[in-house]
């Protein structure tokens, strides 16, 4: 097999190497096949341009044009004329099916299903990245750069998956990407014919330092080596310094934001799972995602509180970085509450379904104990339990105990000031805050004697008097444009109702924060309340001294008005719930599951077989890995790269400098030197132009410079490849 044909086959093999950190991605697997045989096809093409051969650009050519072919075979075979040629209406439906597939991704969670869109987004991006490989490392032989796309590959895969399974991953894929550069060096190398002989304890004198035998045939392979562990030390060191992708609100998966092992320390990520929230409330199908069984006398105020968003920079909302902690036996007393208020300490066994994968655990507010195996650590601020190296709620089977605070309405007007930093952090606004938004809420609160009187009526105004409608559908925004819009439009779901209020309640004094979660859920037959993907909802919390973060809902038809915002306390809820038992949480009951079971994987993740079992459940993927994060990342390690190539591109303007042939022109009157004859040594290369004047290549003046300049890049090539030159 020639150079060129190996370094295609491990072309490659590099690229379907890489390429299988995508397998985690999307079920089935099956259409890494699809994508191997196209691959093998279009390196074929690229083979056999070489072999013509044609020019680099047309080899190129060549192979996008066939690629393309490929694709419109596989993916728009109706829309083609005779099947294979593209025209606009195969354009217009690979247009239509990219669109779909960037739905699909935004709407299912990770194993997604191969849909038509998902399957051209893999197979075209495995492909794009294999013509990028095999351009580089065989048709324009520079197999170094060509770790960049596979690079790319496996990061953009890595970080949607969110690290799962990633070592092995990242060992095929610098294993695929070594493969290459040790074909490379061995080509390079044998071009040369016989190599130096080595050091001095090797030399042979009677060859003048040539080793007839080849010299020392491991050298490629201890410059491959070299350059190995130079890779993977930069694959390894890079990304350390480049921010984390953290899961989203519901569904994400990944390492948990804490870091360090073990006991206390480290710090938790901000995070902002708004997309996935609205997501989930406009699933077709309310899946489950958990369940849970408690003896609490009702369940409308058992909301499952996952973490709060207490940073407000314009933008968007956010959770603050924190220090975290190990989780301790029993957790400190909730900031701010009185003994004077009541408080029942209730217990709660909770089940999350196998595929439901969070970084924080959903838990009633506030928990005073938990029970509950795996890594998690504790963040004190806003009482929240976050997973610790990939540790996530699949499957968690855990118990809570939790207090219902039962504050009354006059407990909370004659709330005292809080703290003076605890005003500061919880009251800021950004500066780009419109000013309209201050004047409403002086405007809704005008006539309240107190902090909570003005809660209250904004809460009223939102939920009752001030003509807003409840619509998943509206733009999901955050920032202060949005929550001003919001307030003109008066549409939107729990998102802008509870931003806006948390906003409004901020300039008037108030501390406020907004908490994400799920509501209460519904109660089944068997007692058990089943929560699922459109129970996911934000709710504002505000803080009064004395109770502590306090509950409000200010979204029309969700969720449950607290007792203390009401004239009088509505009936309803769970009517003689069942206690839990002690000891481990209480799994859900499979009396009422689903007979689905024939049903295969994909179409349950399509919605397409009833409710799914709660072990099963893939909820939507949150936004995890947005684009920006995706090409930050990229853009560091790529720029990581480049810096360290800087050597090679010096190396590549000496060796340039070294071996150029300057070319003069003698005018038309300068004589020409008889100089020696043809045949004789230092004989001038001299030819004449159309016009008769004299074109010198080299003169006998410049053979001395020429002649060292070649010997050094000679002796630099040497080193290039490992091998210590002789002197002679």
């Amino acid at each position: 097999m020639s150079g060129r044909a190996r370094l295609a086959v491990c072309a490659f093999a590099a690229t379907l190497m890489a390429s299988g950190a995508l397998l985690p991605l999307v079920d089935p697997p099956n259409w890494l096949f699809q994508a191997g045989f196209l691959l093998a096809i279009q390196t074929g093409v690229g083979a056999l341009a070489r072999r013509v051969p044609l020019p680099r650009p047309l080899t190129v050519a060549a192979q996008t044009l066939v690629t393309l072919l490929l694709l419109t075979v596989v993916f728009a075979r109706g829309q083609a004329f005779l099947g294979v040629l593209p025209g606009p209406d195969a354009f217009a439906h690979f247009g239509e099916l990219l669109s779909a597939g960037a739905d699909d991704v935004g709407k299912y969670a990770i194993p997604a299903p191969a849909t038509d869109g998902i399957r051209l987004m893999v197979i075209g991006g495995v492909l794009v990245i294999g013509l990028a490989v095999d351009a580089l490392a065989v048709t324009f032989r520079s197999a170094a750069p060509a770790g960049l796309p596979l690079l790319a590959l496996y990061s953009v895969a890595a970080g949607l998956s969110g690290g799962e399974a990633s070592w092995l991953w990242f060992l095929l894929a610098a294993s695929g990407y070594l493969l290459l550069l040790l074909a490379e060096g061995r080509d390079r190398l044998s071009q040369w014919g016989r190599v130096f002989g080595g050091g001095p304890g090797t030399r042979n004198r009677s060859t003048g330092g040539f080793d007839p035998t080849g010299g020392r045939p491991q050298a490629p392979v201890r410059a491959g080596r070299r350059i190995g562990v130079l890779a993977l030390g930069v694959a390894l060191a890079v990304p350390a310094a480049l921010p984390a992708l953290d899961g989203g609100l519901i569904g994400g998966v990944g390492n948990g934001p804490g870091s360090g092992p073990g006991g206390g320390g480290g710090t938790i990520s901000a995070v902002n799972p708004l997309v996935s929230l609205q997501d989930n409330l406009n699933q077709p199908q309310n899946r489950e995602v958990l369940r849970y069984r408690s003896n609490a006398p009702d369940n409308q105020d058992m909301y499952l509180r996952i973490l709060s968003l207490d940073r407000f920079d314009g933008t968007s909302w956010r959770s603050s970085q924190r220090k975290v902690t190990g989780v301790p036996e029993r957790l400190p007393e909730p900031t701010g509450l009185s003994p004077s208020v009541q408080v029942t300490e209730v217990k709660t066994n909770l089940s999350a379904a196998g595929s439901y994968k969070q970084d924080w655990l959903p838990m009633p507010y506030p928990a005073t104990a938990v029970a509950i195996d795996g890594r998690w650590r504790y963040e004190p601020a806003g009482r929240t339990l976050v997973g610790d190296r990939g540790q996530t709620t699949a499957g968690a089977q855990y118990s809570v105990n939790s207090l219902i605070v039962k504050p009354t309405q006059e407990q909370l007007a004659d709330a005292p000031a809080p703290p003076a930093a605890l005003l500061q952090e919880y009251t800021r606004v950004p500066d780009a805050l419109p000013g309209d938004v201050g004047r409403t809420a002086a405007t809704v609160t005008r006539g309240a004697a107190n902090d909570y009187e003005r809660a209250e009526k904004l809460e009223e105004w939102f939920a009752d008097t001030g003509g807003f409608t409840y619509n998943t559908d509206v733009r999901s925004g955050t920032g202060v444009t949005a929550i001003s819009r919001f307030l003109k439009q008066k549409e939107g779901f729990c998102v802008h109702f509870s931003f806006s209020m948390a906003a409004m309640a901020r300039t008037l004094g108030i501390p406020a924060r907004v908490a994400v979660g799920f509501q209460p859920g519904t109660i089944q037959s068997d007692g058990t309340v089943s929560v699922g993907l459109r129970d996911a909802h934000a709710w504002p919390e505000l803080y009064f001294e004395g109770v502590g973060w306090t509950r409000f809902e200010p979204t029309p038809s969700r969720g449950f008005r607290p007792e203390y915002t009401q004239e009088q306390t509505p009936s309803g809820g769970a009517t003689d719930p069942a206690r839990p038992e002690e000891g481990s949480s209480a799994a859900p009951d499979a009396s009422n599951r689903p007979e689905n079971d024939a049903c295969p994987r994909h179409e349950r993740q399509l919605g397409e077989c009833g409710a799914a079992d709660p072990r099963d459940v893939r909820p939507p993927t949150a936004d995890d890995s947005s684009l920006g994060t995706v090409l930050l990342v990229t853009t560091g390690v790529v720029g990581g790269l480049l810096l360290l190539a800087v050597p090679l591109l010096w190396r590549l303007v000496t060796r340039s400098r070294r071996l150029g042939v300057p070319v003069r022109r003698a005018s038309k009157g300068e004589a020409r030197s008889p100089g020696p004859g043809p045949g004789s040594p230092g004989a001038s290369a001299v030819s004449l132009d159309a016009e008769g004047a004299a074109v010198a290549g080299r003169t006998a003046v410049d053979d001395p410079g020429r002649t060292l300049a070649a010997w050094q890049e000679v002796t630099d090539s040497a080193w290039d490849v490992g091998i210590l030159p002789d002197e002679s």
